[in-house]
């Protein structure tokens, strides 16, 4: 068994605004009805229904998990739909109107279809679904499903849904990770590449990589050029727009860039995407989608051609990784194998940053995921953005040129200033407090990989002791503090 869980699993391509309440339940939802089709029941079924319990039930139409069932249910995958089709497909339901399952097979539905049951938790998980499809009164199909934390889904009786894999540098714990890079002298980011090759070729690994970072670079230019207010009953204007036109008309009067406060408006902008139900990439979640994207964009807009981020981390052993950024045979070779220009080459050399980037935030954050969780209904918020705020840490600190010792000492100083942290939304919006806490997280990343530079990789609290700490600090959390919206800002705020 490994850690290591897949770049392509880890950012999975979606629509907002949860993670776990949006895409996991459509990804059910999808799942149900293939089995439908492959076991033939579906010219059979008549009618479907499904109950939300736990978290799904209690801040489930605020989260939009009703939308995104009835996508599921018409077939549409969230890495592919247009999220126009799923924002109130469930709550602008047209009364005595057919559900189209996988577009192919029409059934009875109406919105009392959709029950939530937030006081009833399954053991499994407390992201919990059960779906039926019946043919007149009779149960011809039943499926209880998990949504267990940034996209992914466990049916009852069975693994994630991204099943078992073997990968040729196996890791269960940060120390065993720095240990297979001791031993084969690689970075982070190359145990994370060779894991990857080892399912796709070389070129498909970085034009997937690519693939992510544009999602992510779109959702942050989106948000920065987008104003208005959010949907929901709280009325949050969107900042983020407002933002980049103050920092660019101060930017024209001649003063010097504000990368600090670009880097809050990047963590905005993603995040108010997410809570417009927008296209974003899952980071490790939904709501802390966020702080990846600002951190690396603060990376690539302010440091990658200042030599800071071109620098080469050296292993125990005393070897060279990464000297191409990312260590790409073809580019680590060859400086300019395809006589670019100037500011194609600056281009190319950022990518293969970016691509080091998150590859390294890869490894880190599977190690939250095995040995802790990503789940803010299972963990608190600690889960998520502490999650994410660790995973950036490193990855920046990876791209400035850090060893390995240096990107898992700044992932456990990022992580450590988490723990505790409650999920408690606003009205069960991914909106207050969740927006503004990913720009804080950005900025605590950005700090931790800046003091890990200046330290040697030694340090006195390890990252699994934190990762571990997590995990009992989330099984002790009050469950009125994990996304229930039942303690804290929730029900101290006034919704409207």
């Amino acid at each position: 068994m490994t850690a290591y869980v897949s770049a392509f699993d880890l950012f999975s391509i979606g629509v907002g605004p949860s993670s776990s309440h949006t895409v996991g339940p459509m990804r059910a939802a999808v799942d149900f009805v293939e089995r439908l089709q492959q076991s033939g029941t579906i010219a059979r079924v008549t009618r479907v229904s499904c109950a939300l319990y736990g978290s799904l039930g209690a801040t489930g139409i605020g989260h939009g998990t009703p939308d995104a069932v009835v996508a599921g249910l018409r077939g549409l995958h969230p890495e592919t739909v247009d999220p126009a089709a799923v924002r109130n497909a469930w709550t602008n339901y047209p009364e005595n109107e057919p559900l189209n399952l996988a577009g192919e097979h029409e059934v009875a539905f109406v919105k009392a279809d959709i029950t939530f049951e937030p006081r009833t938790r399954l053991p499994g998980h407390p992201n919990a679904m059960t779906l039926w499809a019946y043919s007149g009164d009779e149960v011809v199909a039943e499926e209880t499903y998990y949504s267990v934390g940034g996209g992914f889904i466990r049916r009852e009786g069975q693994g994630e849904s991204l099943g078992t894999r073997s990968f040729p540098y196996a890791y269960r714990d940060a120390e065993s990770l720095l240990e297979l890079c001791d031993e084969h002298g690689l970075s982070i980011a190359e145990i994370a590449r060779h894991n990857e090759e080892s399912l796709r070729g070389e070129a498909e690994v970085a034009e997937g990589l690519d693939a992510i970072w544009n999602a992510m670079a779109g959702c942050v230019d989106a948000g920065l050029h987008t104003p208005g207010v959010l949907p929901g009953i709280l009325g949050v204007k969107r900042r983020a727009n407002t933002i980049r036109e103050q920092l660019e008309a101060s930017e024209s009067d001649g003063h010097r860039e504000l990368p600090g406060e670009w880097l809050g408006a990047f963590a905005l902008a993603v995040n108010e995407e997410n809570a417009a139900g927008g296209r974003v990439v899952t980071a490790p979640t939904n709501g802390a989608a966020g702080i990846l994207p600002a951190v690396a964009m603060y990376w690539w807009r302010f440091l990658a051609d200042s030599g800071l981020g071109q620098g080469n981390a050296v292993t125990p052993h005393g070897e060279l990784v990464g000297s191409a950024l990312l260590g790409f045979t073809s580019e680590a070779t060859e400086p300019n194998p395809n006589n670019l220009s100037e500011e194609e080459l600056a281009d190319a050399n950022r990518r293969r940053g970016i691509r080091r980037f998150l590859l390294t935030a890869t490894a880190l954050g599977s190690l939250f995921k095995a040995n802790a969780s990503i789940s803010g209904a299972e963990g608190g918020c600690q889960a998520e953005v502490g999650s994410a705020c660790a995973m950036a840490a490193g990855g920046l600190t990876a791209v400035m040129g850090g060893t390995n010792r240096q990107i898992e000492n700044a992932a456990e100083i990022a992580m450590e200033h988490h723990l505790g942290l409650t999920c408690d939304p606003v009205g069960g919006l991914v909106q207050i407090p969740c927006i503004e806490r990913n720009a804080i997280a950005a900025s605590t990343a950005v700090t931790a990989a800046r003091l890990a530079l200046r330290g040697d990789g030694t340090h006195y609290v390890s990252l699994d002791a934190v990762v571990e700490t997590m995990r009992q600090t989330g099984i002790d959390m009050s469950t009125k503090y994990k996304e229930t919206s039942e303690g804290g800002l929730a029900v101290n705020v006034i919704e409207c």
